[in-house]
Formats: structure tokens, C-alpha cells, sequence
């Protein structure tokens, strides 16, 4: 059987990840050498129970692990213990402004909240905050954000900045300690890559609380999962970062495939099937581009992990896809279907190579 969603060894990838200290949201260990957790949002009405839910299980189906859902006011909260009871996926909390939100939200049992100390601007309501949250044993990422710093800080320096997001951050960890709450993760974004990337080192030098990491308003899904992979690759190849979300301008299962190509390709996590394809030339006589297309839509919520090679001629399959798990390859008339280089099945018809492609494949798994 092969595995699902498999955490790999730094030291096989010449990575060495930071040790931080670990925390849990909703059961599931963030930080401490534990994998890397893969968030995203809500991007429903809050006040539609239904449309609510049923985005947050497509999450879910798609491999979230952490889900987050806007509060915008105290009324908003109502919809935790339903989701809480009708999903199983930890329910964040995105609270800004009103302080009293938060306190809500811990009240009727949500699974972590984050709060913007910019946002909220005020270290009397923080601390109140800091409080519920010990009472209530209510998980928290302290979300600074360059573009909502605290007037207080913004004082110091001439424009917000990595090291204005740096100070805010330690400042309200500290006072998070002082209360007795140390549940803590931390997140320091920018549209800014590099913005990003030298906040994430200069606290990262600074702190062993667990990081989430991501790139805020990233754009669209193509532009905005480019950027995304530049920052949040970096960073994790660091060996910074506890938790990602790709943030992206369209549906939230995009994000969640995002951030799983990302941890993926840097060989952190297995999930879902790695699609190896040529990118076509002269020799290729056929479609490639919308069989491909048509295949990755069809096994986007696919969790066991694969090599799966589809390539335009027998010069790039099998030879060049010698290492994958099993592939096709397309002639001028038909395919061939091979695993690790070895040709299986040859004089396949065109138009039923991608089914059988797919049956192999539910035979490797299933077996």
C-alpha cells in the first residue's frame, strides 16, 4: 500500500529545518520537528452555514489541515460549534479590530484564533486577549501584517518594515508570556518577497516559537502561486517555517494544491500524484497539453503519492522518465505504458491510454 501523505528527512535533502518549540491546534502538532501543516481560508459568506460547509470539506477532500474562516463581528461566531460539530478539520479564527471578537470565539470553543496586533492596536485589549486565551486554552498565531503595523511601533521607523513587523511580534510574545501563554505561532508577512524573507530570518534568529509562513496578497492563482513558491520556498529551504498558506485570488483548493506542489517538490511531504511531462516538440503528435490538463483535474484530490510520467514521443518516455512509477508514452499511432523505464504494454489505442493509465494506477494503490 502506498503511503498517503508522507513527512521526508531533511538530511537526505541537505536541509537542516530550525527545531522549534511545538504547539497544537485541534490536535495536530505545529513545530517541534513535526511536518510541515498546510492551511488555507475560507473565502465563503460566513453567515451561509451551507456554502460555509461545504467549501470547508472541499478543503478538507483536497488535504487542508488547518482551515481558517473570517470573524468580522461577534454575531459571525455563531457558526463555530456547527462547524466544529459537522467537519473534522481544525477551525481557525481571523479576528481584527474588535478585540471582543476573539473572546467570542474562544468562548464557544473554536479550535485556534489570529489576531493582527496591528489591527487591534491596542495592548490593553491584546492582553485581555492573552488572557481568554490562557482560560480557555485557546490556541493563537500573533499575524503581523506590513500592512497594518501598531501606530505605537510605526513611531520608531520612517515606514513599515521587516524589522518594525520583528518588534511588534516579540513584543506581543512577551506579552503573551507574561500572561502565561506560550500556545503561540507566528507569522510576519509582505507582499514584498524579499520584505517577507528578511522578516522570517531576523525573528527566526530571535525566537524558537513555531512559524507560519506564507506570502500575503499574492495575486491570482497563476502569478500568486509563482510568488508564493519563490518566498515559501526559500524560507522552508532554510529550514524556516512550520505551517504555509498559499494566498491566492481564487478558490481555496488551489491554494491547498499550492502549498502541497511546494512542500513536494522540496521533497518535504509526499502527497498526490507528481505528474512528470515533456514539454512537446516537432516530434509530438498529439494533444499533450490537454492531456495533461484533463489528467490533473482528474486526480487533484488524489492523497496517495505517485510518479506518474506522460510524455509526447519514445524519445522522452521511457528513457528520459526512467524514475517514475509508471507512464505513458505517445507514438504516432499509439502508446506504450511503462514502470521505472520498463515498457509494460505497447500499441495502446490513443483515446483509451489515459483510462488505462488511470487503472494502473488505482491497482498500484489498492493492491
Amino acid at each position: 500500500m502506498i503511503s498517503k501523505i508522507q513527512p521526508l528527512q531533511f538530511k537526505e535533502q541537505g536541509m537542516k529545518r530550525k527545531k522549534t518549540r511545538q504547539m497544537h491546534v485541534g490536535g495536530i502538532p505545529i513545530g517541534g520537528g513535526s511536518p510541515i501543516v498546510v492551511q488555507s481560508m475560507l473565502k465563503t459568506n460566513p453567515e451561509n452555514f451551507i456554502e460555509t460547509l461545504e467549501q470547508t470539506r472541499e478543503l478538507k477532500k483536497a488535504g487542508c489541515e488547518l482551515v481558517r474562516i473570517a470573524l468580522p463581528q461577534e454575531e459571525t461566531c455563531k457558526i463555530i460549534p456547527f462547524l466544529r460539530k459537522e467537519v473534522d478539520v481544525p477551525i481557525i479564527g481571523d479576528i481584527h479590530f474588535n478585540h471582543k471578537i476573539a473572546l467570542k470565539a474562544m468562548e464557544l470553543g473554536i479550535d485556534g484564533i489570529r489576531v493582527n496586533p496591528g489591527t487591534i492596536n491596542n495592548l490593553r485589549k491584546m492582553r485581555e486577549i492573552a488572557t481568554a486565551a490562557l482560560e480557555t486554552k485557546t490556541p493563537v498565531r500573533l499575524g503581523m501584517n506590513i500592512g497594518s503595523m501598531e501606530k505605537r511601533v510605526l513611531k520608531k521607523y520612517t515606514r513599515p518594515s521587516a524589522d518594525a513587523m520583528v518588534e511588534s511580534a516579540l513584543y506581543h510574545v512577551a506579552l503573551f508570556e507574561d500572561v502565561g501563554w506560550t500556545e503561540l505561532k507566528v507569522s510576519l508577512k509582505a507582499s514584498d518577497i524579499r520584505e517577507t524573507i528578511d522578516a522570517y530570518r531576523k525573528f527566526s534568529r530571535k525566537s524558537d516559537y513555531p512559524l507560519h509562513v506564507g506570502i500575503t496578497e499574492a495575486g491570482p492563482v497563476f502569478s500568486g502561486a509563482i510568488k508564493s513558491a519563490i518566498g515559501i520556498g526559500i524560507l522552508l529551504h532554510e529550514g524556516i517555517g512550520d505551517t504555509i498558506r498559499v494566498s491566492l485570488t481564487g478558490n481555496p483548493v488551489y491554494e491547498v494544491i499550492a502549498a502541497y506542489h511546494i512542500l513536494r517538490d522540496l521533497g518535504l511531504r509526499k502527497r498526490g500524484i507528481n505528474i512528470i511531462s515533456c514539454p512537446t516538440c516537432g516530434r509530438t503528435k498529439v494533444d499533450l497539453a490537454a492531456i495533461v490538463e484533463e489528467f490533473e483535474k482528474e486526480i487533484n484530490d488524489f492523497d496517495s503519492y505517485l510518479d506518474v510520467a506522460i510524455m509526447g514521443c519514445e524519445v522522452n518516455g521511457p528513457g528520459e522518465a526512467r524514475e517514475a512509477d509508471i507512464g505513458l508514452a505517445f507514438g504516432a499511432n499509439s502508446a506504450m505504458l511503462f514502470k521505472k523505464g520498463t515498457v509494460i504494454k505497447s500499441g495502446i489505442p490513443r483515446e483509451m491510454a489515459k483510462n488505462i493509465l488511470k487503472e494502473e494506477i488505482f491497482n498500484m494503490v489498492n493492491r
